[in-house]
Order: structure tokens, then sequence, then C-alpha cells
């Protein structure tokens, strides 16, 4: 598991000139058929984890031992470089620092820090809050501080779209690339507009979540340095409606041979990595 020489796929995609869907992956078996189907990035964010792994919804109740731990079975599946949306550090700057070693240590290839108030503070609203740029900035720094591998990319992820204003994001943008940042992610509210203006503005690489039209023309995206883009976490939603399908098939009264959309026993054996396991059988056990 050489993490570096994914990481310098990783840069590789950064420095380039094309824009990469990445496939939305969870754990083991979902980052392996991505990896077989040949996408070259996977994305793992803290809402699919807080799914996946609590079965809770997206209120950041998660915690990153729990993150990092499945971070890291993604990893060890295979030969998937991975991004991770690292949510707010789970803490302040300090945190920050952790969530950094910790992350890499799980051998992600990428991750981002965003600026948002999280988790929900007592009181609040219910609306969302933007950090201070002052504590972004600390969070972007400390991030950068704690990586050992340089090659291991952070991105600053602002969120200053959905809650301020186009002007606001900007401004956040250029700090957390004078404080170091490889990338800008820009999480919701994303337009056409707001692209051009903030590519235009600073000289990183983009990260942005899905769109249609224009925001979802590769062509036009790589032409306004958008190098990866999110194609929502659709796979995650589509397995759990399969296994509801399945197991409501089955309490109905179906019998299993005559259950629908069933991985055929070669896809099992595909994704399982039986022949390998097989052949160190062989090697080391003196079996068949």
């Amino acid at each position: 598991m050489n993490w570096t020489e994914r990481r310098e796929r990783f840069r590789a995609i950064l420095s380039g000139n094309r824009c990469v869907h990445p496939a939305s992956v969870y754990d083991a078996i979902s980052a392996r058929i991505a990896e077989d189907l040949g996408f070259e990035l996977g994305m793992f964010s803290g809402s699919v984890g807080s799914m996946a792994v609590l079965g809770a919804p997206d209120l950041v109740v998660l915690t990153l031992r729990e993150f990092a731990d499945q971070a890291y079975r993604i990893c060890r599946a295979g030969n998937l470089a991975l991004l991770v949306d690292a949510d707010h550090g789970y803490g302040n700057a300090l945190s920050v620092r952790l969530t950094v070693e910790e992350l890499e240590t799980a051998g992600v290839c990428a991750l981002s820090i965003e600026d948002t108030v999280l988790p929900r503070p007592y009181g609040n609203d219910g609306k969302p809050r933007l950090s201070s740029v002052e504590e972004g900035i600390g969070k972007m720094r400390a991030a950068l501080s704690a990586r050992q591998d340089p090659n291991l990319a952070i991105a600053g992820r602002t969120s200053a779209l959905a809650i301020a204003n186009l002007d606001e994001a900007v401004t956040r943008a250029k700090a957390y690339e004078a404080a170091g940042v490889d990338a800008i992610f820009l999480a919701g509210g994303v337009t056409v507009e707001a692209v051009e203006v903030v590519s235009s503005a600073i000289r990183l690489p983009l990260i942005l979540g899905g769109g249609s039209g224009q925001l979802g023309d590769r062509e036009w995206l790589a032409a306004h340095r958008v190098r990866v883009a999110l194609q929502t976490h659709a796979p995650f939603s589509a397995a759990v409606q399969a296994v509801h399908d399945t197991l409501k098939a089955l309490r109905d009264g179906v019998p299993p041979r005559e259950l629908k959309n069933i991985a055929s026993p070669d896809m099992m054996r595909r994704v399982t990595r039986a022949e390998d396991y097989q052949r160190w059988t062989r090697d080391y056990l003196g079996g068949q």
C-alpha cells in the first residue's frame, strides 16, 4: 500500500488540465467496485460516513475515530486514491492537527477542512453559520503543519456561497490560498458566475459538488480550473434501496431463487478478491 504513489496520482489530477468525477464510496466493497470500473478517484464524505457507520443523518455526530477507521478500511481495500471530507476538522485548530494526522495515517490522498460552525451549537436557530476568516486561516495553517507527507493535499472548503455571498467566498478563497492550501472546495450555492469569479481571483485548482448545465460540462469546468467535480452520493442511496427491496421481498415470502438484481457469483468473487485468497491459501496453507 504505497500511500505516496496514490497521493502523487491525486496531485497529478490537481495539476492537470482535466476535470475528474470521483466515485462516492463508503466501504471496502464500494471502493473495489469503483476501482474495477476505472474511477481514478474516490470520495468519502462525512454525510455518507455518518449514514454508513452510525445509521445517522448528517448532523456531525460521527467522531474522528469512527471516520478515520472507515477511511482506513476504504484505503486498505485496494489502490483507489481517496479524497475525504473532514468537515470542520472535528474541533478547533488543534483538533484539526489531530484530524490530519489520523487521516494521513489512514492512507487518504487529500482532505478538506471547512469553515462552517459545526456541530450545531446550543440555542442556534438552525441556520448554518460561517466561522470567522481568521479561525478558518488558523485551521488551514494547522492542517498544513500537521502533515508529514508533503504529497498529502489539503483543500480549504468554504460554504460562503451558500451562507453569505460571492464576495465573501472570494475573500475566503484568497485567504486560504495565502495560507498555503492546495485547492479550494466550493460547497453549496455554486453557480456559473461563482465559478468564473472565484477561478479568476485565485490560482488554485477548484473542487465542486455536482451540477447541471455548464456546471455538469467537464470541458467547461476544466477550462475554469475545476479539477474535481462530485456527482452526489447516489451509490449509497442506491445500496440502501437495494437492501430494503431484497429484505422486503424475503419478508413477503419471495423465494431466494426468485430475488431480482442480485450480484452474480462471479461479481461476488471479483469484489471479494477471491482469486487472491485462493492463491494465498495454496502458497501459505498448502491448500487448494
